[in-house]
């Protein structure tokens, strides 16, 4: 790492978002082109903008990129972009503003550089390893430690009926729990935005119970820079082969982990338990 001018590298990945600007503004409401799985899609505007984006960074800077499209070399292998083109792509297809681009640069899985940027809301967030995190060219305050009373908290993808390591009834539980000492909760099916806003204080805290790495890293690098706490929801220290995500302010992490450890093993909650009883 350094050999890499981070600096520079991170000026030429925020020229060229920006050079997407329009066009991903003019794609908003974009229907489904590729099915990627049951309620998961990908429309021509992720195809169009990956691809370009791929051929830019790599001209640009040397360095290959994994886009969620089209993959790439491995994420926790030497140096390498990892591209969301857009996340919150069922936002960005029904209209709705929630929705943006993520970029990080991996060195050997860690991001040392993290960009989200949310043309439709007009905001971008970066920062470079060691911080700060700017916004829109502003650079952000570090993150105080606070409680998650006084703190909103963005929550991940839900279904009650969803199976898999994390059930909709372990959700169900958690948010249940949650819901009794967070000031609020808000589900804006935008893990990259809800990463940005913990970053930036507006959100207290983060919940997401995705695994990519085209999903997770910008915005945990965005944290860490920020002075927050990053880890999986087991407490132990986020790394691209994590499968979830908990990142919070001081404080706030501490008090979410505790609930986390009430709520207790996913494997204990069968996929049709309703009120978090387990079997």
């Amino acid at each position: 790492m350094s050999d890499l001018d981070l600096d520079s590298l991170a000026g030429t990945a925020r020229g060229l978002l920006d050079g997407i600007h329009d066009r991903f503004v003019a794609g908003a409401g974009a229907p489904s082109a590729v099915a990627k799985g049951p309620d998961d899609f990908a429309t021509a505007v992720d195809l169009e903008l990956e691809r370009r984006l791929v051929e830019e960074l790599q001209e640009q800077t040397q360095i290959p990129v994994h886009g969620e499209e089209f993959g790439g070399p491995p994420v926790d292998s030497g140096t390498v972009w990892v591209l969301d083109p857009i996340d919150g792509t069922f936002n960005y297809s029904y209209g709705l503003p929630t929705a943006g681009t993520l970029l990080a640069l991996m060195v050997d899985g860690t991001p040392v550089i993290g960009l989200t940027w949310l043309p439709l809301i007009g905001q971008r967030f970066w920062a470079v390893d060691g911080g700060p995190v700017y916004r829109d060219g502003d650079a952000l305050p570090r993150l105080s430690t606070t409680s998650l009373s006084s703190s909103v908290v963005g929550f991940g993808a839900f279904n009650i009926d969803s199976r898999g390591r994390l059930p909709g009834a372990y959700r169900v539980q958690l948010l249940s729990d949650i819901s009794r000492v967070s000031s609020r909760i808000r589900m804006h099916g935008s893990t990259g935005l809800d990463l940005a806003y913990t970053a930036a204080g507006t959100l207290g805290a983060s919940i997401v119970f995705g695994h990519h790495a085209w999903d997770n890293a910008a915005g945990a690098m965005l944290v860490r820079a920020a002075g927050g706490v990053v880890t999986d929801l087991a407490g132990e220290q986020w790394t691209s082969a994590s499968t979830s995500v908990l990142a919070a302010a001081p404080g706030v992490h501490e008090e979410v982990l505790n609930i986390l450890a009430h709520v207790g093993d996913p494997a204990s909650y069968t996929p049709d338990t309703r009120s978090g009883a387990r079997r």
